[in-house]
C-alpha cells in the first residue's frame, strides 16, 4: 500500500494557514463594527481662507468674486525704463591668438570665461563691458559681450 502523501508537518502549516485567514476574518469583522461609519461626510476636510484644514465647510457669504482677466499667468512683464542690459564688468586676460578670456563681475567680482564666438564688439584688456551669463560644461559662461 501507498504511504500517505501528507505529512504531519504538511497537516501542521495547513492548519497555521488555516487559523490565520480565520483571525483576518475576525479582524476585519470586529473593525467594521467598531468604525464610526457615517460615509464620505465624516472623511471631508475643508480649507478656510487663511489655509487651515477644518471639518466644518466654509461660509459662502464670505466669497470673493474675482475676474479671471486680472489673474496674470507666467513671468510678469518687464517695465521699461529701468531695464538693466546685463551683468557689468572688466576684461582681466584676453588671449587674441587662441580667441578666449576672463570677465570679472562689478557686483560680485566672480571671474566668468568668455569665448570668441561670444562676442559682439571687440574687446582688450581692461575693457568695460556688459555680458550676459550662460550654463556652459565647466560652469558659466559669458555670452553676448559688449563693450561699453
Amino acid at each position: 500500500m501507498a504511504k500517505s502523501q501528507e505529512t504531519f508537518n504538511k497537516k501542521e502549516k495547513e492548519k497555521k494557514r488555516l487559523k490565520k485567514r480565520q483571525d483576518k476574518l475576525l479582524k476585519k469583522e470586529e473593525r467594521k463594527s467598531t468604525s464610526e461609519g457615517g460615509g464620505l461626510d465624516n472623511m471631508m476636510a475643508y480649507v478656510d481662507e487663511y489655509g487651515n484644514i477644518s471639518d466644518t465647510p466654509p461660509d459662502p457669504t464670505k466669497k470673493k468674486k474675482i475676474n479671471a482677466s486680472n489673474i496674470e499667468l507666467g513671468v510678469p512683464k518687464r517695465e521699461e525704463g529701468g531695464e538693466e542690459e546685463g551683468n557689468q564688468g572688466k576684461v582681466t586676460f584676453y588671449n587674441d591668438s587662441k580667441g578666449y578670456g576672463f570677465i570679472k563681475d562689478g557686483r560680485t567680482q566672480d571671474n566668468y570665461f568668455f569665448h570668441v564666438n561670444g562676442l559682439i564688439d571687440e574687446v582688450k584688456e581692461n575693457d568695460n563691458v556688459t555680458y550676459e551669463l550662460e550654463r556652459g560644461p565647466k560652469g558659466m559662461n559669458a555670452v553676448k559681450v559688449k563693450k561699453i
